[in-house]
């Protein structure tokens, strides 16, 4: 049936979804759904982990990037593209970009992760620094759109990024009828709120029963009290973070809409946890994951959500953390031999 105006076109459906996965099949990477027995006897549940931290460029960032770009046409390209970014979706477009053959400009605060603003110009970006104390990234941007007429390209707040976002879910849908089970929540570390977005989309039309939860640092729960609020907030952090991509402090306008009506709750964890959520995916994983992107498993570890015997999928959405400190935090890992 056609949409009415009192039944008004969705912001992001399966459909959309699905289109992206086609297009953007032949540019990413299809990453495994792994598991530990170590973590399932220590969380008393079936934890299966959605590697993103091996997709391209280290983070499921490069899925919406591809999406967007594979959908603008010759004289689009041409003009080139602009974003913001800490890093991830930084380092994805301007992958992505290369690829297309698009010039691209990404905006990055100055006290990003090194690693995430040397990859950034490795791909042939253009960097611009600001502080983010005293200046607006957006603001940045638009700025240089007023004067190039490139194509802004938003890090969440888009439905060609949500929807390629969302095919992480159609993976992890699949990967599960493989083993023949099925989910009862999926974790996702949320900042603006894309991924979540996505995810949540593809499940709530596919496996309705599977709960979603958004998972954030603590003090930078600003999905949480948005939710809690029923309307978009804008938080002031009283702390640090070391989940610089997931540092932000007011979710998308898009991404909430969709949010609010799909996600059925918001865990999270202070960094203590994430550095041993780090530790148990390096040692039992065999995986090198940023903070933001083991914040799921650093929820679990608080102990204080109801799991025991539940299927669990947790996606660890990014692995790009600078060596110095993946080395600090290595350091502090307890030495308990290599199990699986």
């Amino acid at each position: 049936m056609p949409h009415t105006p009192a039944d008004p076109m969705p912001i992001l459906s399966l459909e959309q979804i699905l289109a992206a996965r086609e297009r953007i099949r032949p540019h990413i990477q299809r990453t495994p759904l792994l598991e530990s027995v170590f973590l399932n006897n220590l969380l008393k549940a079936r934890i299966l982990f959605k590697a993103e931290v091996l997709q391209k460029t280290g983070a499921f960032k490069y899925r919406g990037a591809a999406n967007f770009l594979a959908q603008l046409g010759q004289s689009e390209q041409a003009r080139g593209v602009v974003s913001y970014s800490s890093g991830n979706h930084a380092q994805a477009l301007a992958a992505a970009a290369k690829v297309f053959g698009i010039p691209a400009t990404i905006v990055m605060p100055e006290d990003a992760p090194q690693i995430k603003i040397e990859g950034t110009r490795y791909y042939g970006a253009k960097v611009v620094l600001y502080n983010r104390q005293t200046e607006n990234r957006v603001e940045i941007a638009e700025k240089i759109v007023q004067q190039t007429g490139a194509i802004l390209v938003p890090p969440f707040d888009h439905p060609w990024i949500m929807a390629g976002q969302g095919t992480v879910a159609l993976e992890i849908l699949e990967d599960l009828q493989q083993l023949q089970a099925t989910a009862d929540q999926v974790l996702i570390p949320c900042s603006g709120g894309g991924l979540t977005a996505g995810c949540a989309t593809v499940f709530g039309a596919l496996s309705p029963a599977t709960r979603m939860i958004a998972v954030e640092p603590e003090g930078y729960d600003d999905t949480r009290r948005s939710l809690e609020a029923g309307s978009r907030l804008e938080i002031s952090p009283d702390r640090a973070t070391l989940c610089d991509s997931l540092a932000l402090t007011c979710p998308g306008e898009l991404t909430f809409e969709i949010n609010k009506a799909l996600l059925n709750g918001v865990f999270t964890a202070d960094d203590d946890l994430i550095c041993q959520a780090i530790q148990l995916a390096f040692q039992h994983l065999k995986l090198v994951v940023e903070p933001g992107g083991a914040i799921g498993l650093a929820a679990l570890l608080s102990g204080k959500h109801e799991i025991k015997g539940q299927t669990i999928v947790i996606v660890l959405s990014g692995g790009n953390i600078d060596p110095a400190l993946f080395s600090a935090i290595l350091a502090e890992m307890p030495i308990v031999g290599s199990r699986q």
